[in-house]
């Protein structure tokens, strides 16, 4: 007589994800495999996950890769290896991608929101100064205010309001007038002649008047037509409506002379 093995034939009835052990003649245990939960019989694979979160993080989704086995992903917002995620400021890197005079406030809740700090307007991710300021900021006018700041001519870092039409800084550059009028102490009534005072004139306010009074006290003419706004016939905008806190600056293509 020989012994019947009891795990010879289709694994001993056993589940397929179990293994068939031979205990006494005829018989057999069925234990499932590892990864596996049941009676041997039946065997179902176990969720890592289903039980607090797969030891991840709470801030972090478990996601099952096998029979018990589970990767960690910290979710948006969060940074670490899914065992431990730890919340990222929105604000810490580059001011949040405001403006650099804005406020970033980090809502934590994986967004963020912008404010201009006091002095400037605008919506967070671009922020402006006065026009003073503004003049600066700009390569475009940039020349301007550079000869602002030579004569001391601070009137338009003042409350305003302010209409600026400046003449674009390779205009500035390649007038040959302008060492002339340096020469000769008239620099700051060309430079007063391009400011407008008590008034922020956008360009549809332009269209609609012929004439403003510069601080140097010489009117300015203005004509529209073709879809164009010339000054005293001869200096189109060519760049309108830069709006600051105390005014707005046009980009003129010719320097005006009182």
């Amino acid at each position: 007589c020989s012994a019947i093995d009891a795990c010879a034939t289709s694994n001993g009835g056993c589940s397929a994800k179990a293994e068939c052990r031979r205990t006494t003649p005829g018989n057999r245990a069925c234990v499932c495999n590892a990864g596996y939960t049941g009676d041997g019989i039946v065997c179902i694979e176990i969720n890592p996950c289903l039980e607090n979160n797969g030891g991840c993080d709470r801030n972090a989704e478990c996601t099952q890769t096998g029979p018990n086995q589970a990767v960690c992903n910290c979710l948006k917002g969060y940074s670490g290896d899914g065992k431990r995620c730890t919340y990222i400021n929105l604000c810490s890197q580059n001011n949040g991608g405001c403006s650099e005079f804005a406020i970033c406030n980090d809502t934590e809740l994986t967004e963020r929101t912008c404010t201009c700090k006091h002095n400037y307007i605008g919506d967070g991710f671009k922020c402006r100064g006065n026009i003073f300021q503004e003049l600066l900021r700009d390569s475009n006018t940039s020349r301007f205010y550079f000869h602002l700041e030579a004569l001391s001519i601070r009137d338009v870092a003042g409350p305003g309001p302010f209409t600026l039409f400046v003449p674009r800084t390779d205009i500035i550059n390649s007038d040959p007038r302008v060492k002339d009028w340096i020469a000769k102490g008239v620099m700051a009534q060309v430079l007063r002649y391009h400011m407008v005072g008590c008034a922020s004139l956008l360009y549809n306010d332009l269209t609609r008047i012929t004439n403003v009074t510069s601080l140097h006290g010489d009117p300015i003419h203005i004509s529209y037509s073709q879809n164009s706004l010339v000054l005293n016939n001869k200096a189109e905008i060519i760049l309108s409506d830069a709006v600051g806190t105390n005014g707005v600056i046009h980009v003129i293509n010719q320097i005006l002379v009182p």
